[in-house]
Order: C-alpha cells, then structure tokens, then sequence
C-alpha cells in the first residue's frame, strides 16, 4: 500500500486491507516494512524517534483485536521503542488466536543514501528464529535482509514453510533507467534464490507510490519453492494479493533438490569470519 504523513491513516487502511484479505481466504496477512508511517529514514531527525512504540503497546494490541476477530495470523513491521536510545526496526508476528506468537528485530541495517536507518535502528539481537502459528510455520525478516542467503538459511534450518521480508525499497532520484531495472532484477533474483536454496515460501510485501525523494517499486511477489513466482503484484498500484500456498510441495521440491541434505557443515565454520585473508603459496 502507500503511505501518506498521518499514522493513524495509515494504520486505518492497513487494518481494513486485513479484512479485504481476509474476507477473500488469507489465512496469513503480511503488511509492509514500517506500514504505519512514511518512510521517514531519508533523512537524520530526532523528533522521528516520536514515531516509535512500545512492544507490546497501541499497534500491537489493536492488531491482536482484528487478528482475533478475523481469524488471521498477522505480521506486522513497526518501529520498536525498547528503552531510551535503543529501538528497532521489529516485525512482530501475532497469531490468530490474538495472541503474540513471536518478533523478530531487524539484523542487517543499512547506510545507503535515503535509507539512513543506523540513525535510528539498533541491529536485532533476537537472532533468526521460526513463529509456530495456526496456519505455517513463519519466519519473518525485514529488507535489507533480504539480500543476505545466511539469514535465510538460518531461518529455514529453524524450521520456516514461509520466509516473510516486509519491504520499503525503491527508485532513486537520478537514476537512469538501465540501472534501475538492474536494482530491481538484482532484488528479485536474489529472493528467489532464498526459495530455491531452502526449499520453502518466500513472500516479499512491498510499498507503492512517492515518498519525499524514493519512489518505491513495489511488484511484491510470492515464490514457491522452486523459486517461481506464483504470484506478482503492480509497480504503482495498491493491490490485495491472496496467494494459495500448497505446503506439501515443500517436502516435495526437498526430496528432489535435497541441498538441505548435502550441505557440508563440517567446512562452514569460516563463515562466521568477517573476512578470509588469502592463504600464502609455497
């Protein structure tokens, strides 16, 4: 959806396009990153830091009151307050009991032009973890993740049917067309890979329209576990996406490509280096 400057508007809107969901069968309902407000990490403000909740607080409970009382499971990204000067950029999945099944804080936080969010995001220390919930098994990760394959195979190896990225991502000023279509196959690409490597789900919830200097791209998409997309939404339009999602062929596409099976863990330990200094030949 896009975002206009009043929050409770916002926040209005996202809970009525729970119910068009819900009412078309979803099951499970993702909003996108930061749904609540614009995107306001364009620019460095303190008085942004207003923006920020408490979690649990007002968000979340309103939530759990229409996750209730439509029978959904929702995944929400809000800005978390959790003390003066710490907060983060937190997706909070609530099942459809109302209850808080789970959040996951953002981990990889960007420093890009437009997208300042160090100023006002301190990196999640919850790790990569699965919601159980009603409907599937979730792992909820937040945009800049999304281009990092260790998140994504940590939240699969926890047990994930679904990989979630709620997104803010788009155009920036200046660009010229070729890059900017580069950009987008790049982030496309990459998050099919996520579905292909681990064999699951992977749902990408994008905003639309104009904000300050980004125009987001939107096209938000489902892809299966053979990494097609099952599912695709508009560059520019808001739009309602209700996506069946056969969880069978998740065991399916496994049996098949089992790379979950053949990974060599014994060999991985270097991953966790920042960086691997070239070995000296004799």
């Amino acid at each position: 959806m896009s975002c206009e400057d009043k929050p409770d508007l916002n926040f209005k809107k996202a809970v009525s396009r729970i119910g068009e969901a819900a009412k078309k069968g979803a099951r499970i309902v993702c909003l996108q990153e930061l749904f609540r407000s614009q995107y306001f990490c364009q620019t460095e403000d303190t008085e942004l830091f207003k923006l920020a909740e408490p979690i649990p607080g007002p968000s979340t409970e309103a939530l759990s009151k229409v996750a209730r009382e439509k029978k959904v499971v929702i995944i929400a990204s809000l800005f978390e307050k959790r003390t003066p000067g710490i907060y983060h950029n937190t997706a909070v999945i609530i099942n459809a009991d109302g209850k808080i099944a789970g959040k996951y804080r953002k981990m990889h936080i960007p420093d890009d032009p437009l997208y300042y969010e160090k100023f006002y995001f301190t990196p999640g220390d919850l790790g990569f973890q699965t919601h159980d919930t009603r409907f599937g098994k979730v792992g909820a990760l937040v945009c800049w993740d999304q281009w990092f394959p260790e998140a994504a195979r940590l939240t699969a190896l926890s047990g994930a049917e679904f990989l979630f990225y709620p997104t803010a991502i788009g155009w920036l000023p200046g660009e010229k067309e070729e890059m900017n279509q580069a950009q987008h196959s790049a982030w496309e690409t990459i998050q099919r890979a996520h579905a292909i490597a681990n064999g699951l789900f992977v749902v990408v919830v994008n905003r639309v329209g104009r904000e300050g200097k980004l125009t987001f791209w939107g096209q938000s998409f489902v892809a299966d576990p053979f990494g097609r997309i099952i599912a695709k939404a508009s560059a520019d339009k808001e739009e309602t996406l209700v996506v069946e999602c056969d969880l069978s062929k998740i065991e399916e596409t496994r049996q098949n490509w089992p790379f979950l099976r053949d990974r060599r863990i014994d060999s991985y330990a270097p991953l966790s280096a920042r960086f691997l200094e070239p070995s000296s030949s004799k």
